[in-house]
């Protein structure tokens, strides 16, 4: 499994880099917002030059089908690991399989977002994107239960031998990582605010401090024998 931190905070980007633990970034325009992007353009290609050949999935900004595939074209000459992401459906509900399909043609790596069900996922799958995202926390605001969704897409994708590789997003909480990759997802795109929880645990440290308080005990011990023999 692999994990894709969902920032376009570069000074996080780094630090997450240097641990080794994100295999890619994803971003969208409220993320951008919220981290004080201003010039998507630059930005990008600051964040495609520190991730090396890692994916970076960047998102149109348009209900338009026909702007969404200018933008991407435009969006993919940034650098050679943009992805770009299309919401599988506009915001009046009408289908962006045509515009997935026409940029994979053009090899124009497609994150088919805002995916909330299965017939969603297979379809995209087929439209020929690259990954498929699936909102686990507003699939479980609807009532429904994501990791059934991911499974069956999972068992889906494997067994007609479909590439696209499914993220799961919208996560919420530390157990939305845990029970996602359970369910068979091939990435996680986490927030950078979760990290610190799934690493940490107090009986961790505890533990550390024990080892740390017999270790300085047995050091003393040692030099008041050394003492002595002397």
């Amino acid at each position: 499994m692999e994990i894709f931190l969902d920032s376009s905070n570069q000074s996080e980007i780094e630090k997450y880099l240097d641990e080794g633990i994100i295999d890619g970034v994803t971003t969208n325009p409220s993320i951008m917002l919220k981290d004080g992007v201003r010039d998507i353009e630059a930005a990008t290609r600051e964040i495609c030059s520190m991730v090396g050949e890692r994916p970076l999935s960047v998102e149109v900004t348009t209900n338009d089908h026909g702007e969404m595939i200018r933008q991407a074209r435009v969006f993919g000459s940034w650098a050679p690991n943009v992805v770009v992401k299309i919401p599988v459906v506009n915001e009046d509900g009408v289908s962006s399989l045509g515009v997935i399909h026409r940029l994979n043609n053009e090899n124009i790596a497609v994150n088919a977002t805002a995916i909330l069900s299965f017939n969603q996922a297979i379809l995209a799958a087929k439209a020929g994107a690259t990954y498929v995202s699936i909102f686990a926390g507003r699939v479980a605001d609807e009532g429904n239960d994501p990791t059934l969704v991911i499974r069956n897409v999972r068992s889906w994708l494997d067994m007609w031998g479909y590439t696209a590789k499914i993220i799961v997003g919208s996560v919420r909480t530390v157990m939305d990582v845990q029970l996602a990759a359970l369910a068979g997802a091939h990435i996680i795109t986490i927030p950078p605010q979760f990290f610190p929880k799934m690493i940490d645990h107090k009986y961790t440290r505890e533990t550390v401090r024990q080892f740390n308080e017999d270790a300085a005990k047995s050091a003393q011990v040692l030099r008041a024998k050394v003492a002595v023999a002397g």
